[in-house]
């Protein structure tokens, strides 16, 4: 149950078992430990025990099992409810393209995973659904919105699972739940056909695994460019499979510990997470120094970030309204998404686009720092895994500049468009995980890759598993 989709993978490739028992397998698992975290929330057994005894496309992952998002990488005739009650058993008429290379490259889909409602949050607690937990301890969060991908994949259900990153929400599950969470150059992965962009391009649609080199896989077979999108990432220079192993050479990193900011969490394991990933980086031979981009934390971001968030999400209501041929109630929904929908319709088009170009002339003085940096090293989050309901625990009208204070290092690189990745280099004295973020150019998950993989062989976190496994 612990080996990574690649080992998986060549098992089949050999002989050595079928792509049924590895379905087998993990539907046993889930049935077993699922119970004890809500992580996957409605499966299709019977679906993908006959997809695995019949014939699979011979892609690179044939036979691997896998969990698909409750939010995005849609299959017609499947529900996919976004973690929106009133959405629970609508079935979705198209299959998304990032579905169908999921399933070209062979793998099997056993269900859905838990989400916040509309991804809109940075834990996994939804009103219509039991909150996912946290398998280092269930009675933390496991970060969002990829939450409960991230609680399966750590606890041993699956060893990939789709995950998607609008805010953080690759990065902010894998820090919480020891993954590797790498969030794609915008454009990279395909939304389409029936999202062009959403949060201003800031969304993209990635996986949560337990290694580098299934990451780098599973990214490969993904990001296949599709005609008519809005936008495409620059060619990477070959397989990123290539990459793990690959000597990086000699580079200059710069590291920011802290947000030097009132209101953002500044947890002093975060601090030390960096600290001994700094001190790793220099001993593989590379420049490490105390330097961040300028504009990183400019207090106008949140804002324009916020104006952006609540244009979509009135906009996504809208559609699901028209879908379910009714209005959807501030009732039933949580106060968080019922305030987005206020903002988002009294929202005028002129201020919506005022926040755009500011993203625009902000991106381009952020960028400006990697012309004399390779990467950006900073703490994924502001502080470790949080209990069950911190977020929402001192009122809804705290619940906001809880989320905000929790994040002052992952939503800057959905609006830069720039490839980050989470990685589980440290570990607090009461056993949760807390991941350090790395950031390279626009593009560059070539870079990120590499690197990863000699951090990897450097301080190796595979061997280390959750309570939550038996």
């Amino acid at each position: 149950m612990w080996l990574d989709a690649t080992a998986q993978a060549d098992l089949v490739r050999r002989g050595e078992v079928s792509p049924r028992e590895l379905v087998d397998a993990a539907i046993a698992r889930i049935e077993k430990v699922n119970p004890k975290l809500d992580a996957v929330i409605r499966t299709r057994f019977d679906a993908a025990r006959r997809e695995a005894a019949g014939d699979l496309p011979d892609g690179p992952f044939r036979g691997v099992p896998i969990l698909f998002k409750d939010l995005g990488c849609v299959v017609a005739g499947e529900p996919t409810a976004f973690g929106l009650g009133p959405m629970r058993d609508v079935a979705i008429p198209v299959t998304s393209y990032l579905a169908e290379q999921f399933r070209a490259a062979g793998f099997v889909a056993l269900g859905r995973t838990n989400v916040p409602e509309l991804g809109t949050t940075v834990t996994t607690e939804p009103r219509s659904f039991p909150p996912a937990r946290n398998p280092w301890d269930t009675g933390h969060s496991t970060g969002g919105s990829s939450g409960g991908s991230a609680a399966a994949v750590a606890a041993g259900l699956v060893a990939v699972a789709h995950a998607n990153d609008g805010g953080g929400s690759i990065r902010i599950p894998a820090s919480e739940c020891g993954l590797v969470g790498l969030k794609p150059t915008r454009g990279r992965v395909s939304q389409g056909p029936l999202i062009g962009e959403a949060w201003a391009g800031g969304t993209i649609d990635g996986a949560v695994t337990r290694t580098v080199r299934d990451t780098a896989g599973v990214l490969d077979v993904i990001s296949a460019p599709i005609p008519g999108d809005p936008y495409y990432a620059p060619p990477l220079p070959g397989p990123l499979a290539r990459e793990v192993g690959a000597d990086p050479g000699r580079l200059r990193i710069g590291f920011l510990d802290r947000p030097g900011l009132d209101g953002y969490l500044d947890d002093p394991q975060c601090r030390a997470a960096v600290a001994s990933a700094a001190r790793l980086l220099e001993s593989l031979g590379h420049h490490v120094e105390e330097s961040a981009p300028q504009a990183m934390l400019e207090e106008d971001f949140l804002r324009h970030f916020n104006v952006i968030i609540a244009a979509d999400v009135e906009a996504t209501m809208r559609a699901f309204e028209s879908v379910l041929r009714r209005p959807i109630g501030d009732e039933e929904i949580e106060p968080r998404n019922a305030e987005y929908r206020h903002a988002g319709k009294a929202l005028g088009a002129v201020a919506y686009l005022d926040s755009r170009a500011w993203f625009g002339m902000w991106a381009r003085r952020m960028a400006d720092w990697w012309s004399g940096h390779d990467l950006l090293l900073t703490p994924t989050l502001g502080a470790p895994p949080p209990e069950l309901g911190w977020f929402t625990a001192a009122g809804p009208e705290q619940e906001g500049p809880r989320i905000a204070s929790f994040i002052p290092y992952t939503a800057q690189f959905n609006m830069t468009g720039q490839p980050a990745i989470s990685l589980p280099l440290h570990w607090t004295p009461g056993g949760l995980p807390v991941g350090v973020q790395l950031v390279a150019p626009y593009g560059r998950e070539d870079i990120l890759i590499r690197v990863a993989s000699q951090l990897e062989q450097a301080a190796p976190w595979t061997d280390r598993h959750p309570p939550v496994h038996a």
